[in-house]
């Protein structure tokens, strides 16, 4: 059987041929979200979210990416560190959280309106960037470890939990890590640069792992939109101009 990776594909296709030698950027990445699951063990309290086992939540996510990248574009790569609670853990769409996906995707949503820091200021960047369509027909944004986590405590409150926070969490994520950048690059993603949203962890963690995988010519660090939207929300715009300074 043969299997064709797609930026092999975007190799060797004449452009008039690449709706035939490849499927849709979005129906590529509906599959991934489809068949997405970890199989390892976890450390003890820390529990994985997968948004997509969810029927409307799966349903959701295909139609923003049937909106955006229903074409055979290659997409430029930006990674987070995984997904939170109240954007993609909820929505199935990284850094959207249901208002900016009703409000600004004008995509429909059931269930609570709930609002994530990181995504006020993505989507902010979006809209200075020339809006969703503009900013989601260059890039594509995606997770080092593709499925959120969370840390249970002793009463038994969930929070957010990140790859990085523990040696044995990155241990047991090692592969799955690994294994799901190689795809987001086969889905379609240019390798010459990746943008990595965290400066200091998750920038610490992909360089390591760049070096020793040679998935990306370079890798440009930005700040988190998390710490932005935290300590800096004042400076928001300068921060704003430096995202599109560095991805443009």
């Amino acid at each position: 059987m043969l299997i064709l990776h797609a930026h092999h594909c975007y190799a060797i296709c004449p452009e008039i041929n690449l709706l035939i030698c490849l499927r849709m950027f979005s129906d590529r990445v509906n599959q991934f979200n489809r068949d997405l699951h970890f199989t390892g063990i976890l450390p003890e309290n820390i529990r994985m979210m997968n948004p997509y086992t969810d029927p409307q939540v799966y349903e959701t996510a295909c139609a923003f990416y049937d909106k955006y990248y229903r074409d055979v574009r290659p997409r430029r790569l930006i990674l987070g560190i995984n997904p939170g609670r109240l954007g993609a853990g909820t929505t199935g769409v990284p850094f959207t959280d249901p208002k900016r996906l009703t409000e600004i995707c004008g995509l429909s949503w059931q269930g609570p309106m709930l609002h994530e820091p990181s995504s006020v200021f993505i989507y902010d960047m979006i809209a200075a960037f020339g809006g969703p369509g503009a900013f989601y027909g260059r890039y594509y944004i995606h997770s080092v470890c593709p499925l959120g986590l969370v840390r249970r405590n002793a009463t038994g409150r969930e929070t957010n939990y990140n790859y990085f926070d523990s040696r044995a969490l990155e241990a047991a994520l090692q592969d799955f890590i690994e294994w799901n950048i190689a795809t987001q690059i086969d889905l379609g993603c240019e390798t010459e640069t990746a943008w990595c949203l965290g400066r200091s962890k998750n920038y610490q963690y992909l360089l390591a792992l760049n070096n020793r995988k040679k998935y990306f010519g370079r890798i440009v660090s930005l700040d988190h939109p998390r710490f932005i939207m935290q300590y800096k929300v004042k400076e928001k715009e300068s921060y704003i101009a430096d995202y599109l300074n560095q991805l443009r």
